[in-house]
């Protein structure tokens, strides 16, 4: 058994979380270059037991996709391909970029952090994370 990962891809980056051990709590790891993401996840996945790949799935609020749709499918037919074994699933990400940003000023995060753009990417990736932690273990927010 191991822990879930969740992919916030973006073109010029991606947020990356885990979960804990016991698939309970989500936490941002790293932003990673989108061109490097392939490598980096490789190296994950030797170093750690990975059972589920989560992806944002970027859509509109008319729930049409939104412009980054097509990278990011095309993204995971790659993924499905080098790792046919993992087990992928979805995940809506609307909103979660304004949700990262509002915990992190909730958490006291200074405005210079926020700012950063992969601060935002890890925390998006969390929240995307949580959620799908929540929907799986029908936990109603």
């Amino acid at each position: 058994m191991g822990r879930y990962l969740s992919i916030d891809y973006g073109t010029k980056r991606c947020g990356i979380a885990v979960t804990d051990p016991l698939k309970m709590i989500a936490s941002g790891i790293e932003t990673v270059a989108s061109h490097d993401l392939m490598l980096y996840l490789d190296s994950y996945f030797q170093k750690e037991s990975v059972e589920c790949v989560v992806f944002g799935l970027p859509m509109k609020t008319d729930d049409t996709p939104s412009d980054s749709y097509i990278f990011v499918v095309r993204f995971v037919q790659a993924f499905k391909k080098r790792f046919p074994e993992m087990r992928v699933e979805w995940m809506d990400e609307r909103y979660t970029s304004k949700l990262a940003v509002q915990a992190m000023i909730e958490g006291g995060m200074k405005l210079k952090d926020r700012r950063k753009k992969e601060n935002i990417d890890k925390m998006s990736a969390a929240i995307i994370l949580q959620s799908f932690l929540e929907q799986e273990n029908n936990i109603v927010s």
